[in-house]
């Protein structure tokens, strides 16, 4: 099963609790500093088990991207249906995991860290750039950090971040 058999919803249209929880289309500041506009749109998933079959990109089903790279809050967690942002989508083209914190644009699925491609570990300034520049190249969507940014040194991975997450499903279709 593919992600264009999804759901989606404009999470206004959701039940105050979850709206309060999922807080679409607000400001939030990550622990850089860095503003980003929260996601609007999610995916509504049934079961662990409709994750687990579907399937994002090659390496990468849908309940693995919710295990790591989503935060829910407790109520979201202890039932379904889950609310996932449409931009995971885009988010697995391009995706290694990392484990964010509250404050973290990875915990909205729209960011991810990059530590290895293929056999080359992204751990000195010459491979750093040379990636940086090919996620830069996708699109003026796509946020990447430099080698030894001034706020927070990125000298162990790539951290690439998605300008999509208030985007419709049919924009993030779109965009990939």
């Amino acid at each position: 099963m593919s992600a264009e058999g999804l759901r989606a919803v404009d999470a206004f249209s959701l039940p105050e609790e979850y709206r309060a929880l999922l807080r679409p289309g607000e400001m939030e500041t990550d622990f850089q500093g860095n503003a980003h506009r929260l996601p609007r749109f999610f995916y509504e998933i049934s079961s662990w088990q409709e994750a687990h079959e579907i399937r994002l990109a090659p390496h990468f089903t849908l309940a693995e991207l919710m295990l790591v790279d989503c935060r829910e809050a407790r109520l979201l967690v202890s039932q379904f249906p889950h609310y996932v942002p449409c931009a995971i989508v885009l988010l697995a083209k391009f995706l290694a995991h990392q484990i964010g914190g509250a404050k973290s644009i990875h915990a909205w699925g729209t960011a991810a860290n990059i530590y290895r491609v293929g056999d080359t570990f992204l751990s000195d300034a010459k491979s750093i750039e040379k990636y940086r520049a090919i996620a830069a190249s996708l699109g003026p969507a796509v946020f990447v950090r430099p080698f030894g940014s001034e706020r927070v040194q990125t000298d162990d991975h790539l951290h690439i971040d998605l300008g999509f997450a208030s985007l419709t499903p049919r924009e993030c279709s779109e965009a990939s």
